[in-house]
């Protein structure tokens, strides 16, 4: 699993630069949303067949943007619409923090209350409490990290299973000693909060999220069912891929919720607005200890802060955020991306805050092979430590950061080479020996050795 994003599911993806996500330049704005630019990002996104899924963006508790493209069922031809549900997978932490301190809220349960208390069979349970859970200091190993973790993640698994896989696993670390993400420690806490409660999990997000705010389309997942607007997921491997189903049994409180960018905005304008949680736990909730919240993470944009969390389970991406000053949210959902979805993302902010940005351009270039040979080599930057080593293959380029996987470059004019999924674009400075890495709106230079 790759450790920033913070999916459900172990993440194949290319990252060159560990960029927190969202990192765009500060410079000032206007507050004019750029409606007609944001469409056209999503309609060159559709009609290169980057992107399927959804986007909402309210501000001041009010939609003022939705946007659906691409298949829910591609096999079908199914297209979807702005109440189409996707799964979320680990934006489902945050309404588990949110019941966990709804508890505290309640007086049922006590951050400080330890795992033994509920768990008492599991390695360092005695020390390990409800807050080294939520912000992922607890050392319990990550089960989506086991080896086997995808021979077995699509098979239904009772609560006793759940807890003996997690149980047969040594802690990678004495509780307290760091912050690692962990699955494991949202599962157990959605079986502590059924404990507490004497109910499933299910039950307790609908009577004390969902009902109250009314998400009718916000809910435990269980087998896909399209007749029911829900969507397939894909993953793109020269042509899009049905990917098989997690049992929503397994994933719970870490990963097991179904939604759609409308509802999710709805819930976090909810949590920030204190109408799920008192102000003092919301303030505990969103303080940030080592990288990490209780279910919530901290993201920059520009001169503001993104709370919020990203989302990974078999071909669904996902993201939800919030920006207290501008009282911004935002939710992404994706049942396929060929994209990277953090510059769509900055795409659909910078559109909002009226911040410039130039609209992805997906028209390749044949480059001559003198040419492409001219940039071979290896290349060094003072701002990072990575190198990253450029080589020619079968008239295209290939680039491999430091103990990271290859990947292949598309030209988009002579000097110019993207790759898309990981939202990574090299430029080349002919007569200079040096190449711009461009990733998140971060720019970096580099040298050829």
């Amino acid at each position: 699993m790759d450790k920033k994003p913070l999916k459900l599911q172990p993440n194949k993806s290319v990252k060159i630069v560990f960029l927190a996500f969202l990192l765009v330049c500060s410079f000032g704005h206007s507050q004019t949303f750029n409606k007609a630019k944001l469409d056209s990002v999503f309609g060159v996104l559709e009609a290169n067949d980057k992107f399927m899924g959804s986007i909402a963006i309210s501000q001041d508790d009010s939609q003022i943007y939705s946007r659906a493209i691409g298949y829910a069922d591609l096999e079908k031809s199914k297209k979807p619409n702005t109440t189409t549900k996707y799964r979320v997978g680990s934006v489902s932490k945050m309404f588990t923090s949110t019941l966990v301190l709804m508890a505290v809220d309640e007086g049922k349960i006590r951050l400080d209350d330890s795992l033994f208390k509920f768990f008492p069979a599991l390695e360092n349970a005695q020390d390990i409490t409800v807050t080294h859970l939520l912000q992922h200091q607890s050392g319990i190993f990550n089960f989506t990290n086991a080896v086997d973790y995808l021979t077995w993640n699509t098979q239904a698994k009772s609560r006793n299973e759940m807890l003996e896989i997690i149980k047969k696993h040594s802690n990678v670390f004495k509780p307290g000693a760091k912050t690692e993400y962990s699955n494991s420690n949202y599962v157990l806490l959605a079986f502590i909060l059924e404990d507490i409660f004497k109910k499933p999990y299910s039950t307790l997000l609908k009577e004390k999220i969902t009902a109250p705010l009314q998400l009718s389309n916000t809910y435990v997942g269980s087998a896909i069912s399209i007749e029911n607007y829900e969507s397939n997921s894909y993953r793109f491997s020269g042509k899009w891929m049905k990917q098989n189903e997690t049992d929503m049994s397994i994933p719970i409180g870490a990963g097991s919720i179904v939604s759609n960018p409308s509802d999710l905005n709805i819930f976090i304008n909810a949590l920030f607005n204190e109408k799920l949680i008192s102000a003092e736990n919301l303030e505990k909730m969103i303080t940030i200890k080592n990288g990490m919240g209780m279910g919530i993470i901290q993201f920059p944009f520009g001169n503001e802060i993104v709370y919020g969390h990203t989302g990974g389970i078999d071909g669904f991406s996902s993201f939800l955020g919030y920006l207290k000053e501008s009282k911004i949210a935002i939710a992404l959902t994706s049942n396929g991306s060929a994209y990277n979805n953090n510059d769509i993302l900055i795409y659909a902010l910078s559109a909002v805050q009226g911040i410039p940005f130039e609209i992805p351009n997906f028209t390749d270039h044949n480059t001559k092979a003198e040419v492409l040979d001219s940039y071979v080599g290896e290349y060094s930057s003072k701002q990072i430590q990575l190198k990253i080593t450029i080589s020619a293959n079968n008239g295209s380029l290939i680039a491999q950061a430091t103990g990271q996987p290859s990947f292949p470059l598309t030209a988009t004019s002579d000097t110019v080479f993207r790759f898309d999924s990981a939202g990574i674009v090299l430029e080349f400075v002919p007569d200079t020996a040096k190449m711009l890495l461009k990733q998140g709106g971060a720019i970096f230079e580099y040298t050829k050795e």
